[in-house]
């Protein structure tokens, strides 16, 4: 039984014995409608902005260990000393329709943004507190509604990135020597989640995003419970929302999502700066991953992600049916940096001539071949395979796994050049390439099957 009608079926038994469930059940149907979307994306921006781009990974004349958004923990930073960056961050070089064009232009169909991470501050104007971009920098506008009206102009899914533990809020309260993971003050957790439930409406209201990306869950005093109820009001709010796995306690550390059979809030898992040897069938996932090796800007990481890799990282991610969600760190003035930029149309290059393998299709269906990794799209009379050949065979014949019917055409996708092929009768198949690979990073075979063979 799928994971979905798992918890459907889980949900309903839970009904029945008196248990508050929170939200309506939802029909496998309804779910995949509300996922549709999300699942032919299969590419997004990840955008960590805000304070932390000040410093931008150095404290008092140091370099700080570690990712450049954690600095106010790594460096052991107190509220007071770090909201004295808040002055300093005017993003005057800030262009909403240029970062959504970079997006658009690297092929990806929708963007994430911090709205709040883990320092507490706030990109958007919300009442609940004055420590936000519009109450407490130079810049005194709201950074968030400018980038969702450009995002969809371009014709991209707009979305928010929300952190539960919060270094700033007087409910929360360092666990030991550094921040995290913070202690909830004696009767202050319900204080703490209506404030959330304030400003999570009012990012509905202001910027409507499409996806609410949660982090920072792990704290103790965060519950399955207390997720279930932000799921719920969210889902409650806006019907069409998609709420990754970190809203409650679904998510077993950097792989992302728990395989169990017990009902989790969130829609999706978020493995993290890593990608699952296997698909896992029955649910959705996305691989959020830097490329280089912090999420938040910080000056001398320099440590780049090749085009190849990150190509073939989307590639792997697609074969195996879940999302690639690649980040960009923003500097305190506003800019994209360029080795971001130059990797990200490096992707819209390779994705304009092969998106068609990417864009709406499913895992794979064999195990990733030696050469490289395959995708699938079903539909009308056939079956289309595409074929992402990393490693070109330099005799030019290339063995595919049985399909399960018969090949009725082969040929690249870019450019399409006819390939020969031939089939034995177990479904297996040789194609005759050329001597040279067309591209050098994935050239793409498609296949077309014939339906009920």
């Amino acid at each position: 039984m799928q994971f979905a009608a798992r918890c459907l079926v889980l949900l309903l038994l839970l009904a029945a014995n008196g248990v508050d469930v929170g939200a309506r059940a939802e029909s496998p149907s309804d779910r995949d409608m509300r996922m549709s979307w999300w699942r032919d994306a299969r590419f997004g921006m990840f955008i960590h902005w805000g304070l932390y781009a000040v410093p931008a990974g150095r404290w008092n004349g140091e370099d700080v260990p570690g990712i450049g958004e954690w600095i106010m923990d790594r460096a052991n930073i107190s509220a007071a000393d770090y909201e004295k960056l808040a002055p300093r961050f005017d993003p005057t070089e800030y262009d909403p329709q240029q970062w959504a064009q970079v997006a658009k232009d690297a092929g990806m169909k929708y963007v994430v943004i911090t709205s709040k991470h883990h320092d507490g501050f706030c990109l958007f104007d919300t009442a609940a507190t004055d420590w936000d971009v519009v109450d407490a920098t130079p810049w005194g506008k709201d950074l968030l509604m400018p980038l969702s009206a450009a995002c969809r102009e371009a014709g991209l899914h707009f979305c928010v990135y929300y952190s539960i533990m919060d270094w700033h809020h007087p409910a929360q309260v360092r666990g030991g020597e550094y921040h995290n993971p913070t202690r909830i003050r004696d009767g202050q957790k319900r204080v703490y989640i209506d404030y959330m439930k304030q400003q999570l409406g009012e990012l509905l209201d202001s910027c409507d995003p499409d996806v609410l990306w949660f982090d920072g869950e792990w704290p103790d005093w965060w519950t399955e419970p207390d997720g279930r109820e932000v799921y719920d009001f969210l889902l409650k709010r806006k019907p069409s929302i998609i709420v990754n796995n970190r809203v409650a306690k679904g998510r077993k550390g950097m792989e992302g999502f728990s395989p169990d059979d017990q009902p989790h809030a969130g829609d999706f898992g978020t493995p993290e700066q890593q990608i699952p040897a296997t698909g896992v069938p029955g649910l959705d996932w996305e691989s959020c991953m830097t490329m280089n090796d912090t999420w938040g800007f910080k000056a001398n990481d320099d440590n780049w992600k090749s085009e190849a890799t990150l190509i073939r990282n989307l590639i792997d991610i697609a074969s195996k049916g879940g999302n690639y969600l690649l980040n960009v760190g923003p500097t305190a003035e506003g800019r994209i940096p360029q080795p971001s930029v130059e990797r990200l149309a490096a992707i819209g290059r390779w994705l304009r001539a092969n998106g068609e393998s990417i864009y709406g299709t499913t895992a794979s269906p064999f195990e990733p071949p030696p050469w490289g990794r395959a995708t699938k799209r079903a539909g009308g009379d056939a079956l289309e395979v595409y074929l992402h050949v990393f490693d070109w065979p330099a005799d030019g014949r290339l063995a595919v796994p049985a399909l399960g019917g018969s090949i009725t055409s082969a040929t690249l996708l870019d450019g399409g050049t006819n390939v020969e092929f031939e089939q034995t009768a177990s479904g297996a198949a040789t194609l005759q390439l050329s001597a040279e690979a067309p591209d050098e990073v994935a050239s793409v075979v498609k296949l077309v099957i014939a339906a009920g063979d």
